[in-house]
């Protein structure tokens, strides 16, 4: 099992509309295939932070996941609405070794 975490770092004043597409997008996401979605945003730390959290069972299922969905004209327009909304973004991927 895997996580991946892309982790957004947001315009000052943007964090109510970024979790306004956030909330817009989450039924799309689920309906193809996206494990346990959360979507979290800063309490301490560097602040107008979200963090677009999902699960996947492996490597190969996250690879055939982010190909399919990047050519979806649905997700093309929400991303061409949630890209001005950042400063910049990373991505991270962890081994799930421990689920409690």
């Amino acid at each position: 099992m895997i996580v991946v975490r892309n982790i957004f770092q947001l315009k000052f004043g943007t964090a109510k509309d970024a979790i306004s597409l956030m909330n817009e997008i989450a039924p799309w996401a689920q309906a193809i295939t996206f494990e346990n979605v959360r979507v979290l945003t800063d309490v301490t730390g560097k602040a107008y932070t979200m963090v677009l959290e999902m699960q996947y069972k492996n490597l190969a299922d996250f690879e055939k996941t982010i190909t399919e969905h990047f050519k979806d004209p649905a997700w093309k327009s929400w991303y061409q609405r949630f890209a001005p909304l950042c400063e910049s973004s990373y991505r991270e991927i962890m081994n799930v070794v421990v689920d409690m």
